[in-house]
């Protein structure tokens, strides 16, 4: 009995050790194939970001001339500018309510950011977004007090759930005074004075309010009656303006995307160009950088499903109507505990921009096959105390990381009117799974590879037809560099950890 046991156990052996070098004996080398003439459909999809307003961005500070410069020469369409609630002074131009025949409009600390972006983003297409209603608008029991530094982070600034003004039009005269102000030289007040800006620039779009399923809980009936108002208010000021609509934090009810894209529940003459929403993979605060690259990317994928329904309510009800997702990021753990008192940054990992910075190309590319418009990485700059994790840029001296680079290398190399073809994988090798691959034929004729390694390790990977090409590439040996762009003499290449490439087919 003994002996046959044993005999047993050492076929099951020999076994194991056979099928094991058949393993090792398989192709590790993921193979992909373009298949040039095989259009699946022609991009729509803009790679874009949005501008959070936050004291770095200040003039005089080691961060402003770096990171508008970086902005500037991004050279990106539909960039998003958004002066956003935890900074009141920086981004609410009126903070007292008009009283006894005065009024208290100040844009000292507002313009100053807002011209140097328009200044950057010149001969683009931007999308502003002054997203936080003046308080005082808002029923309180008690008058909402806001920090006497700019500097201050609060974020207690936005309470109430009532308007003191129920036709809502008080709400939107000040965004048709705010629009005023930038592109007519300057607007006349509640009682009738004249406040001179000299500005008249070009503003293509607005977007109205921001994530509003949190900032003051309106449910969708109440938005869309304020979004109305707003935009019959600002086409006054200017006829040709659009508009973008919604901004969700979070896309699980459908409600809102079945209400407000019914034309029915707006007025005749208000126009539904746009719808907004947003995204972020959020890992747990038990996860290190090993087991966030499992959860970005699950929750990517979670995400894309979300957005294909959206998009079959969008193309029932308002098929014109064009979407973008104007935040798109990670919020690491840390960052959701920055309220708390005493709380204290935690370094983040070097490998983490290029993570973030992967998931934002997976996306890119996915979103772009779905049809998207506009896919826009948040944010320019981040810091301690306003998500230092979503920066782009080094907040001590303004220079860009590695997700900046990874949007450049974007917006380079891609854009709408490209043709996706076909590409396959023929036999699948084993780490197909963590490649992901989109071929383009762009508008010059050029013929250029999407690759994003899923991962942090190296993988081998072939495409056919690329030798004499050329690869640029961003991972973790690039770190805050550019893109570099190395000659390929062969089809093969190695994509190291976290790393988004552009192979360039001869």
């Amino acid at each position: 009995m003994a002996r046959r046991s044993a005999n047993k156990i050492a076929a099951l052996l020999t076994g194991i050790v056979a099928f094991s070098s058949i393993l090792g004996a398989q192709d590790t080398v993921v193979k992909l194939t373009p298949h040039w003439n095989q259009v699946i459909r022609v991009s729509q999809t803009t790679p874009t970001l949005q501008v959070v307003v936050n004291p770095p961005l200040q003039r005089g500070t080691p961060v402003h001339d770096n990171a508008f410069q970086s902005l500037h020469d991004l050279g990106a369409d539909y960039v998003r500018y958004v002066p956003w609630l935890p900074y009141p002074k920086l981004g609410v131009a009126e903070l007292e309510p008009p009283k006894d025949g005065k009024t208290f409009w100040n844009f000292s600390l507002i313009d100053p950011m807002t011209i140097d972006f328009l200044e950057a983003t010149k001969e683009h297409a931007i999308i502003l977004n002054f997203s936080t209603i003046p308080q005082w608008m808002y029923k309180t029991d008690a008058p909402v007090v806001y920090p006497s530094d700019p500097n201050q982070v609060t974020w207690t600034y936005e309470q109430g759930t009532e308007l003191r003004d129920p036709s809502m039009k008080e709400v939107a005269n000040y965004y048709a005074r705010l629009l005023s102000w930038y592109t007519k030289g300057g607007f006349t007040d509640e009682f009738g004075n004249r406040h001179e800006s000299g500005y008249h620039y070009s503003i293509p779009y607005w977007e109205v309010l921001n994530e509003i399923e949190f900032e003051h809980h309106m449910s969708v009936e109440t938005y869309t009656r304020l979004y109305d108002q707003v935009v019959t208010a600002m086409r006054k000021v200017q006829p040709d303006l659009k508009f973008v609509g919604l901004a969700l934090a979070t896309t699980t009810d459908p409600h809102y995307f079945e209400y407000f894209l019914n034309h029915k529940n707006h007025r005749h003459h208000v126009p539904l160009d746009f719808i907004s929403y947003h995204f972020y993979a959020t890992p747990t605060p038990d996860q290190t950088l090993h087991d966030e690259e499992f959860s970005c990317f699950d929750q990517a994928d979670g995400f894309l499903k979300a957005v294909r329904f959206i998009e079959a309510i969008r193309k029932r009800l308002s098929p014109q109507t064009k979407t973008t997702i104007d935040e798109i990021g990670v919020i690491s753990p840390d960052d959701l505990a920055q309220v708390e008192p005493g709380h204290v940054t935690t370094q983040i990992p070097s490998a983490y921009w290029n993570l973030a910075g992967a998931m934002y190309a997976y996306l890119f590319g996915e979103l772009t096959n779905i049809g998207i418009d506009v896919v826009g990485e948040s944010q320019l700059v981040g810091f301690p105390t306003q998500f230092p994790s979503v920066s782009m840029v080094d907040w001590t001296n303004g220079k860009p990381n590695a997700r900046y680079w990874v949007l450049k290398l974007l917006r380079d190399n891609f854009a709408a009117g490209d043709q996706l073809v076909e590409i396959s994988d023929n036999p699948p090798a084993p780490n197909s799974a963590y490649i992901y691959e989109l071929a383009f034929v762009a508008r010059d004729g050029k013929r250029r590879v999407l690759l994003v390694n899923k991962r942090n390790r190296s993988f081998e990977v072939s495409v056919a037809g690329a030798a004499g090409g050329q690869l640029s590439y961003v991972d973790e040996t690039t770190a805050f560099q550019p893109p570099p762009i190395a000659k390929l003499t062969s089809d093969n290449l190695t994509l190291g950890g976290f790393s988004v490439s552009v192979v360039m087919l001869p």
